[in-house]
């Protein structure tokens, strides 16, 4: 169900945010009608959720048998419903029915900060043409960014540089040395790679797409040529600071031990080391995808599935999990790479 902008407009700290970034939270936002009796959430749960309650009544109760109510009604109404983490209470519907608003936490607090950063006079990035942030908007909703602190959000954008190109300028060039990540502000852009037939275009790149993160990732050359489409404007961010500000947070990394619990829960085990090291020793299982090949093969992961990815050191695992992440996968990288999974699955 659609979410309208005036229904955002009504809560905090929503209520301060310029239009564009509430229209651009309602395209996001859930709206649901829940029954008498339904959990929202109980005690204890960490989640990733804003729940502002519109209409209805919901009862919180406390661990210690404290009790209290929230009416959609009332000023209370107007805060997102019990939204410390983890839990201190469980909310249970007790009204005939109750309509609420769901948020992704960590887009909301990121589009929260961004409006704040720009109102700054000094803040370089902020256009007040109609449209014209809508390139800062994707880069935020990007999935392998998801889990960027506010703060490096900040620091992410102090460091962002404007360039200018023109139609048919090769941004980047297979087998160069990687020195920047880039976001395309305005414009197009094709992604070619060399093959037996010659050089092939696999991918089209449009407004808030970004780029070039394969190779600062995995301290290797460029795997592919990105070229203009259209004069446009790239923001582009140093290795440097790429390796700073945006690796660190973005991949999410688990241990051999947590990662043979996954396994056992049904997770799948990604190795995307060349094909000659994964015949030469595997975990037992695992399919493999080299990552110079992954972005051709992502048909053949199942999307559905939890992956804990792999290689001999890390970095090439890192790399990968960037990868599925940014188009929707639940990717995780291992610890001490396939050693440290050895060495737990020999445990008795």
């Amino acid at each position: 169900m659609s979410v309208e902008v005036s229904a955002l407009a009504s809560f905090y700290p929503l209520d301060k945010l310029r239009p564009e970034c509430l229209e651009q939270l309602a395209r996001e936002a859930i709206s649901e009608d829940i029954g008498k009796g339904t959990v929202l959430f109980s005690a204890g749960d960490v989640d990733e959720q804003m729940i502002y309650l519109l209409s209805g009544e919901v009862r919180c109760e406390y661990p210690d048998g404290k009790i209290k109510t929230t009416d959609g009604s009332s000023l209370q109404g107007r805060y997102a419903l019990g939204d410390l983490q983890p839990r201190r209470f469980t909310a249970t519907v007790t009204s005939l029915s109750a309509q609420l608003i769901r948020l992704d936490r960590r887009y909301t607090e990121k589009v929260l900060i961004w409006d704040q950063l720009s109102r700054n006079p000094e803040f370089k990035h902020y256009d007040a043409e109609p449209g014209a942030n809508r390139w800062i908007f994707r880069v935020l909703q990007n999935r392998a960014l998801h889990k960027l602190p506010t703060g490096a959000v900040e620091r992410m954008f102090q460091r962002l540089q404007e360039v200018y190109v023109v139609n048919g300028q090769c941004v980047l060039r297979e087998g160069d040395e990687a020195d920047y990540f880039y976001v395309i502000k305005e414009g197009r852009a094709a992604v070619s790679k060399q093959s037996g037939d010659g050089e092939a275009i696999v991918a089209y790149l449009l407004r808030g797409d970004t780029f070039g993160e394969d190779a600062l990732l995995t301290k290797s050359v460029r795997n592919a040529s990105v070229t203009m489409m259209s004069d446009g404007k790239l923001m582009r961010l140093s290795s440097k600071d790429f390796a700073e500000i945006l690796t660190p947070p973005v991949v999410d990394w688990v241990s051999a031990g947590k990662a043979s619990i996954l396994v056992r829960q049904g997770a799948m085990t990604l190795d995307v080391r060349s094909l000659e090291e994964f015949e030469e020793r595997a975990i037992k299982g695992a399919l493999n995808i080299p990552l110079l090949d992954l972005r051709d093969r992502i048909d053949e992961l199942d999307r559905g599935r939890k992956l804990i990815i792999y290689c001999n050191t890390g970095e090439r695992s890192a790399a990968a999990a960037f990868i599925l992440s940014k188009v929707g996968f639940d990717a995780v990288a291992l610890q001490g790479g396939l050693a440290a999974m050895l060495k737990q699955l020999e445990k008795p």
